[in-house]
């Protein structure tokens, strides 16, 4: 399965959110966007199934070397998460990785400033909420985005992706209620590989895609 672009991911993949929410209680979900990718497929998700849009911000911690390779991942609260079995191989322990932490965190602050400025996140709390990225590899950003939203209480969780390891949907599966993949590869190379145009993002495009 490939995508033509994150436009046709999104467009794909609201019918699997869709026909998830139909399992659910009526209510109007939360839709939220990992930036950068994330938030534009989530903006289209929510306008397709009538829910709210905002977004939450996880950053992953790479390899030494190859900042690519996610070894690790922060939200803006919670203890940073760590691929164990990435650091074995790595000869890595969490401490090592601490200058790391640091940075991710704060640039965490810095993009919920600049995607948010002075407006207050919406509230999960007791929410149906979707999780929207454009594809995982090893799941540690979306899992550390997971944590720190379940601290918040949601009526139910899910993740919503067009592409993702099998590793990355039974990690997640672990920690959310569902995880809606339309593809799921056993070969699974990088997220990129199945779109035609997986260009870059940038906080404009976020702020476009966040404004109504």
């Amino acid at each position: 399965m490939r995508f033509a672009d994150r436009v046709d991911a999104a467009h794909r993949l609201t019918a699997e959110v869709a026909a998830h929410l139909a399992t659910l209680p009526a209510t109007r979900p939360l839709i939220l966007g990992l930036p950068r990718g994330g938030v534009p497929m989530a903006a289209i998700i929510a306008r397709a199934v009538g829910g709210d849009l905002d977004l939450t911000v996880a950053r992953k911690i790479g390899a030494p070397g190859h900042p690519e390779f996610g070894i690790g991942a922060v939200s803006g609260s919670g203890d940073p998460i760590f691929d164990t079995r990435s650091l074995d191989r790595l000869g890595l322990a969490p401490h090592d990785l601490a200058p790391d932490v640091v940075r991710e965190r704060a640039e965490v602050r810095r993009r919920l400033a600049a995607y948010r400025g002075t407006r207050p996140g919406l509230s999960v709390t007791a929410r149906v909420v979707i999780l929207v990225d454009d594809g995982l590899a090893t799941g540690v950003t979306a899992l550390a985005a997971v944590r720190a939203l379940r601290a918040d209480h949601p009526a139910h969780l899910a993740v919503a992706v067009p592409v993702c390891t099998p590793e990355a949907r039974a990690l997640l599966l672990r920690e959310s209620d569902a995880v809606l993949c339309l593809h799921c590869p056993a070969d699974f190379r990088a997220v990129g590989a199945y779109y035609d145009d997986f260009t870059q993002l940038t906080d404009a495009d976020v702020h476009a895609a966040l404004t109504p």
